[in-house]
């Protein structure tokens, strides 16, 4: 015959740490659909530029915060419902999805600050050998497209300035129809604007290198921010899961 228990009176701690917990899981909650967001504005808006990088880690980050903060959402909704039914088991279930979050959220930040230390050199290493040899060759069609933009929304020319175009595999061939630049480089498009490069008619001695690097460093700041924001945040969610785990009776078996 199964030992019977009793219950044991709630005291004014468990019933504290249950509301602190529903609190916390409230904003958990909304902090998961935020971090979600940055994610996926990272990969939908952001994206275009993805194939000008050699390294995958920018994308890799956002990826990361977009899996982050679904896990994040449902976790939310899973510590209502451990904390309303006060199982310990839910409650242990509940602790170690914090604790993996909180790990994915600290390596999208780690990856965010090396990442955001090494960009520098890896454009100066790579960004005028990918627009030269890549735009406008087969295959490469999201190279043409970001360099297009690139030039056009940073109002430059080129990765240093626009006379590395010059080395160009496109220019060079009778397909640029006498372009010295792409018609992205003029400060108004128009067709075969690209023949003149007069500086009152393309951005002659801004190159995009700096623009491009300044641009992709502040969007992973606000990576890095997010991610050890929010990991930092679930320090106080585990610490008031631990207690309330100690503070409820143990489970019948």
């Amino acid at each position: 015959k199964m030992r019977e228990y009793t219950e044991k009176k709630e005291t004014c701690g468990t019933i504290c740490l249950k509301y602190l917990l529903f609190i916390f899981n409230f904003f958990f909650w909304l902090a998961g659909g935020a971090v979600m967001a940055v994610g996926i504005w990272t990969l939908a808006e952001k994206s275009d530029y993805i194939s000008l990088l050699s390294s995958s880690t920018y994308s890799a980050t956002a990826y990361i915060l977009v899996v982050a903060g679904v896990v994040v959402m449902v976790t939310g909704i899973l510590g209502c419902c451990a904390t309303f039914k006060e199982r310990r088991n839910l409650l242990r279930v509940y602790f170690i999805l914090l604790l993996c979050i909180f790990l994915l959220e600290i390596i999208a930040g780690i990856l965010a600050y090396i990442y955001y230390q090494q960009l520098s050199l890896e454009l100066k290493q790579n960004l005028k050998n990918t627009m030269t040899q890549k735009y406008r060759r087969e295959g490469e069609e999201s190279v043409t497209s970001a360099v297009d933009k690139l030039q056009q929304e940073f109002k430059c020319c080129g990765s240093n300035n626009y006379t590395d175009w010059a080395d160009s595999l496109w220019i060079k061939s009778s397909e640029a129809s006498g372009r010295k630049v792409p018609d992205s480089c003029c400060k108004t498009i128009t067709e075969l604007c690209g023949r003149r490069d007069h500086p009152s008619n393309i951005y002659k001695e801004s190159g995009c290198i700096t623009k491009l690097e300044n641009f992709i460093q502040e969007h992973l700041k606000i990576i890095g921010a997010v991610g050890i924001s929010i990991a930092c945040v679930q320090i106080f969610g585990m610490i008031f899961t631990c207690c309330l785990y100690k503070s409820l009776k143990s489970e019948p078996y």
